[in-house]
């Protein structure tokens, strides 16, 4: 896809091996994760859930849901709060 990518959480680094196991196995964002992966984002209607061809790639839609429940779901209504908790 041409969308602007993270850091996959499957990827290795230093410490420890993966950024997914800084995640435990009961946090909800396992939840966010999983639902958010599992609906198609055209169907429902989002316009920028196909990347346009032209100009800079712009972020996930997927990605940015997830942020936007997980700010939902821990009140956190800044931008700037949100940056520091991710």
């Amino acid at each position: 896809m041409r969308y602007i990518e993270g850091i996959h959480r499957k990827s290795k680094i230093a410490l420890p091996e993966y950024v997914d196991d800084y995640v435990t196995e009961d946090n909800p964002v396992r939840i966010i994760d999983t639902f958010v992966e599992t609906i198609d984002l055209g169907e429902l209607g989002f316009k920028n859930a196909t990347p346009k061809e032209r100009g800079r790639p712009g972020y996930n839609p997927k990605d940015l849901l997830k942020l936007y429940i997980y700010g939902y779901m821990n009140k956190i209504t800044s931008s700037r709060k949100l940056e520091k908790q991710t």
